[in-house]
């Protein structure tokens, strides 16, 4: 993961008030997996799923309360019937990508993932990728309203989708308007949720006095954050290894910066973490001193409560999520074959703020 610490960025969390609103749809067919569903839609607003749905339960049902109280039973029976076109279209496209890239068993995953953003200046952004067995694929190209094609199997889809431009241009306008416009309504129907605004809980951890000083800031929302180490009042970027933003059970956030110091180093001088949440006007600091640091140092009787333990048990399952995630519906990587779906232009998209998907 890049990570870009810029004091301007820093500066612009406390000056805005709202932070950037996204909405989100994944796709993903499998084929070889046992016990795991064939087709699988999540949608997301700000990264936290408002809807879901897949082969084994075969209804679009509600991940969120204010999703569930906001829209009308119709809502849910229309994006069910989409969603079970969608798997038959799916589950076809995956025999077609296996044949494009001549494979008959083994585990495939045919993976689309689309979406669009609304800052708080008021620019928008959307993007559209295809993905086969967790590599690219192919993208939509908004500028010139042609498709991108990652590798030589891809370049089949693309000469066809080019040939008219239909498709680009059907997504292009999806993606500025109609996900725009569900978007606002989506933030609208959960602003108590999506707007609120929840201050971190930061710990300093160490596994061994050898060990870099962890700082763990958990329990935020929203997701924009800027974590960063100081020195004498100056920001440090040597020695100092960024973790990435992960998502508690409870829709807060979680981030975790490291920083490798000698304990002579850090007693000599003034080192602290500090913390800024998008639209939290106040900075979160610890200072850098024995007696903040949370360790277990010689203690051979961990419990379950334990921070380091808490930090460690949270890395393994969301280990285990990441790995469900490639298999199911992991999305910046894709790849796409014959057998890859655009969305469909049906007029129902005024009434659901997803797209079915077509065959090719």
């Amino acid at each position: 993961m890049k990570c870009f610490i810029l004091l301007l960025l820093g500066m612009a969390l406390h000056s805005s008030s709202a932070a950037t609103h996204s909405l989100r749809y994944v796709y993903t067919a499998t084929s070889g997996i046992p016990d795991f569903p064939e087709f699988v839609t999540v949608g997301l607003v700000n990264g936290e799923p408002i809807s879901y749905h897949d082969s084994i339960i075969r209804r679009e049902t509600p991940r969120q309360d204010w999703m569930k109280e906001a829209v009308d039973p119709d809502y849910w029976n229309r994006n069910t019937q989409t969603s079970i076109g969608d798997e038959q279209t799916f589950k076809a496209n995956i025999d077609v990508a296996k044949q494009r890239f001549n494979q008959t068993g083994g585990v495939h995953t045919v993976q689309l993932m689309y979406g669009c953003e609304l800052g708080d200046d008021g620019i928008t952004r959307g993007d559209y990728q295809f993905g086969y067995d967790g590599a690219d694929f192919l993208s939509l190209d908004k500028s010139t309203l042609t498709w991108t094609a990652a590798n030589q199997k891809a370049v089949i889809t693309k000469l066809k989708w080019d040939a008219t431009g239909a498709e680009a241009n059907f997504q292009k306008d999806y993606l500025e308007n109609t996900c725009i416009e569900w978007l606002k309504k989506y933030v609208n129907y959960g602003k108590d949720t999506l707007e609120r605004k929840v201050p971190p809980s930061v710990s300093l951890l160490q596994k061994t006095p050898a060990s870099p000083v962890t700082c763990h800031a958990t329990g935020f929302y929203p997701s924009d954050v800027m974590v960063f180490w100081q020195k004498d009042g100056q920001e440090q970027h040597g020695d100092v290894e960024h973790g990435e933003i992960l998502q508690n059970d409870d829709g807060t956030f979680q981030k975790s910066i490291h920083l490798t110091v000698t304990p002579e180093e850090w007693r000599n001088n003034k080192y602290q973490c500090v913390v800024q949440v998008m639209g939290i006007q106040e900075d979160f600091i610890k200072v850098l001193t024995e007696s903040e640091i949370k360790t277990n140092w010689g203690n051979t009787n961990i419990g379950a409560n334990d921070p380091i333990t808490i930090v460690l048990i949270i890395g393994v399952v969301v280990a285990l999520l990441v790995i469900v995630v490639v298999f199911g519906v992991v999305i910046w990587k894709k790849k796409s074959k014959k057998g890859f779906v655009p969305a469909s232009t049906s007029d129902t998209d005024s009434e659901n703020s997803g797209k079915g998907a077509q065959k090719i």
